[in-house]
């Protein structure tokens, strides 16, 4: 069966999600990190893409990333990983693939869900066992600069992360204060299955409309059958 197209809307971001080789290490030094944010900043900027977050944990990259064109991000994608591998097999002495498959994206619903993914990435490392106690701690995530105004000039503030103040300082604290609650099971479980099945993340009405601008469904279909059927209805005596 071929492969559905993934779902890109110019100017709407997506979570994407680079993972190693069977859960290899991608990076191993701080040559590595500092490498792989090199080439994601000179990726970003000739393919036309506005990086909001990121977190580069051991063995996989999240990404929050908004393409201005149709073909953005997958460019984009394209070469940031061809000139990883490159560099990474030649530092490593390594040969071979070093990605598990194709990266994993879903179209966000940003009214919705783009703060909440800002969150759900930098606190990745907070999330991984024994490794950081608070997202300020991990040097490679974009929360120092999000949150503290630490410089960064990969990043390119999403319209409802500069509405959180008027000025750098009150969006920091406002920012800051997003992270003093928890993201919940449900809410984690549903960025997690959109992006790594690349349905759509959003409301029913964001999804709705992605379904009749694309003519192809944002999501999975109810189990059982199609429960509005009326072969499903009588299957069930309904």
């Amino acid at each position: 069966m071929a492969r559905q197209p993934r779902f890109v809307l110019v100017g709407h971001p997506q979570h994407v999600i680079v993972r190693g080789n069977n859960r290899d290490p991608i990076f191993y030094g701080d040559e590595d990190y500092q490498f792989y944010l090199e080439k994601l900043k000179l990726a970003c900027e000739k393919h036309h893409c506005d990086l909001h977050a990121y977190v580069l944990m051991t063995n996989h990259v999240h990404l929050l990333i908004t393409p201005w064109k149709e073909d953005s991000l997958s460019k984009a994608m394209q070469m940031l990983g061809r000139y990883y591998v490159q560099y990474f097999n030649h530092t490593h002495s390594r040969t071979g693939t070093l990605w598990e498959g194709r990266y994993k994206a879903t179209l966000i619903d940003s009214d919705h869900y783009a703060l909440t993914c800002y969150r759900y990435i930098e606190l990745n490392p907070v999330r991984a066992k024994d490794m950081v106690a608070h997202p300020s701690e991990y040097p490679w995530s974009s929360y120092r600069h999000n949150a503290v105004g630490e410089s960064n000039p990969l990043i390119v503030h999403h319209s409802l992360y500069n509405a959180l103040g008027k000025t750098d300082g009150e969006r920091q604290a406002a920012y800051r204060q997003l992270f003093r609650s928890h993201i919940s099971v449900k809410t984690l479980d549903e960025i997690r299955e959109a992006t790594n099945k690349a349905w759509v993340l959003g409301s029913s009405k964001f999804k709705d409309k992605i379904e009749k601008k694309l003519n192809r469904s944002a999501s999975p279909k109810a189990r059982g059958g199609d429960r509005k059927s009326e072969s499903y209805r009588k299957i069930i005596g309904a």
